[in-house]
């Protein structure tokens, strides 16, 4: 039903539209307008998209059904928080479905092949971020045995929200 494949820089357009669209759908109405725009502008401008694109330290994953983009995930390796304490860590900065593909099966799948490529990389640990409000998403990490391991703030405009770092061994 889905497939999936390497992001590059020739989709750096339809994967900006789907970043913003399943972001807004996800935060919007616990947010205000002005710090929505001020997020999504920042960060999912297009030149942000194409360079995190490029970045050798990144990993993007898409899920297309038929050809349309369903989903993606974002993989990236760098020095991890100070709570993150498992081997060879790497983030999974962005795992977002499109709401019509919600209760599909498509996040599974996803997360599966998100850690499938960590492990094929030798990464030994995941850990992410996750709005602490955010209980839908924080039921699914848990499903998948990744554990609160701190918290940092998450500029959401002028509005300082709490994210939780989650993680789990590979």
């Amino acid at each position: 039903m889905f497939r999936f494949r390497y992001a590059t820089a020739d989709d750096a357009d339809e994967l900006q539209r789907l970043a913003v669209r399943t972001y807004y759908e996800t935060f919007a109405a616990v947010n205000t307008p002005g710090n929505m725009r001020a997020y999504l502008e920042s960060a999912f401008a297009l030149d942000r998209i194409r360079a995190e694109l490029s970045d050798p330290a990144a990993v993007w994953l898409l899920a297309l059904s038929d050809e349309a983009f369903a989903g993606y995930a974002k993989l990236l390796a760098g020095p991890p928080p100070e709570c993150v304490i498992g081997d060879a860590p790497i983030e999974l900065v962005r795992f977002y479905i499109d709401r019509q593909w919600h209760g599909s099966g498509l996040a599974s799948e996803l997360m599966q092949l998100c850690l499938e490529e960590a492990r094929q990389r030798s990464f030994k640990t995941m850990y992410l971020g996750v709005w602490e409000n955010n209980e839908r998403a924080k039921a699914f990490y848990k499903k998948w045995n990744f554990v609160r391991a701190g918290e940092h703030v998450f500029p959401m405009g002028d509005d300082p929200q709490i994210d939780w770092w989650m993680t789990r061994r590979i």
